[in-house]
């Protein structure tokens, strides 16, 4: 499911690339969103990315950690690709929501991309394997329990000075997401996490 998750967003947005039409459309706007009800752009704005660069490290980073979700939910869960298919389209929903009211009176904001969907499949593998180690631009490895928090800090912080062109707050509520989802679906599994952060 991961590798069609990430042919699918390619396509779209390859396609987009050279069709803005597409990007105004479908892009994330909160206005159009809360004052038309445009409630399509919820979802479709994560299958939409700016350039190449965002969408190759987007795919890249959906395909290392997506695959080991996949497996933790096929290990743990009756039904694993249904509920992969169903956290990854409520992460692009949820990681959001904070944007569209915070932005809805502004015309001209406007998102895309699947980073905080792709922010709550790698906190969705932290969750799973806390200890396990991720290499931050592939060169400086760090327990993904400990690069998480530090994530958490870093969005938090950038969400609040609004400072760039990248939507802080869709990463920090994305990651929350992704952590809790697996509890949501198996109360029980917080005593694997628990276990797992004591013996490390």
């Amino acid at each position: 499911m991961t590798l069609f998750i990430i042919i699918l967003t390619s396509f779209v947005s390859i396609t987009a690339f050279s069709r803005k039409e597409i990007f105004n459309k479908f892009q994330l706007n909160p206005y159009q969103i809360y004052h038309k009800k445009q409630y399509f752009r919820v979802i479709s704005h994560g299958f939409l990315h700016a350039d190449w660069l965002h969408l190759i490290i987007n795919m890249i980073v959906l395909y290392s950690f997506g695959t080991a979700v996949e497996n933790y939910f096929q290990y743990y869960f009756s039904y694993p690709l249904f509920y992969f298919i169903i956290f990854y389209l409520l992460a692009i929903i949820i990681s959001s929501l904070v944007s569209v009211f915070k932005h809805k009176n502004n015309y001209y904001y406007n998102a895309v991309g699947a980073s905080g969907a792709v922010s709550a499949i790698v906190f969705a593998s932290i969750f799973f394997n806390p200890w396990q180690k991720v290499y931050f631009y592939g060169i400086i490895g760090l327990p993904g329990i400990i690069l998480g928090v530090l994530y958490l800090l870093y969005s938090y912080y950038m969400g609040k000075k609004s400072k760039d062109n990248i939507n802080h707050d869709a990463h920090f509520i994305g990651a929350i997401f992704g952590f809790i989802f697996p509890m949501l679906l198996d109360h029980n599994l917080y005593k694997i996490f628990t276990s797992q952060i004591f013996h490390f």
